[in-house]
């Protein structure tokens, strides 16, 4: 595949790129890495709360969780925090600026990024919606 000079389009969807490519294109890049430490937990903090809390879960626990909802609150924050985890040991195996869409590309494919930025204007335009 890599040695086809003119590769189908199955094929083109398929192309992944790896770490040190990724690395290459981010040194020519012109985003410079602007946000500290605090910046970048702050704004996790921030995604993975949300306005979601305010709306989903009372509803959730009221519906589903019953008397466990200390219980239910305390196992979503475990897996969000091990979520946390995941995506920072990911985002500092690709030392470059960019989002789930260059993640996906890097680890799955070309097609599945493709999806990925799809979903992520999907949801940021209903968010503002």
């Amino acid at each position: 595949m890599a040695n086809n000079p003119n590769p189908g389009l199955l094929s083109r969807m398929l192309m992944r790129k790896s770490v040190e490519q990724v690395q290459r294109e981010s040194e020519t890049s012109t985003l410079k890495r602007t946000l500290g430490p605090w910046n970048l937990v702050f704004l996790g903090v921030g995604c993975i709360i949300g306005a979601g809390i305010f709306v989903r879960t009372g509803n959730a626990a009221a519906l589903h969780a019953g008397p466990a909802v200390l219980l239910s609150f305390l196992v979503a924050g475990i897996v969000c925090a091990l979520a946390g985890l995941c995506y920072a040991e990911l985002s500092s195996t690709l030392p470059v600026s960019g989002s789930a869409y260059t993640y996906s590309y890097t680890t799955v494919g070309e097609f599945a990024a493709w999806i990925m930025g799809g979903l992520l204007l999907l949801e940021y335009g209903l968010t503002v919606w």
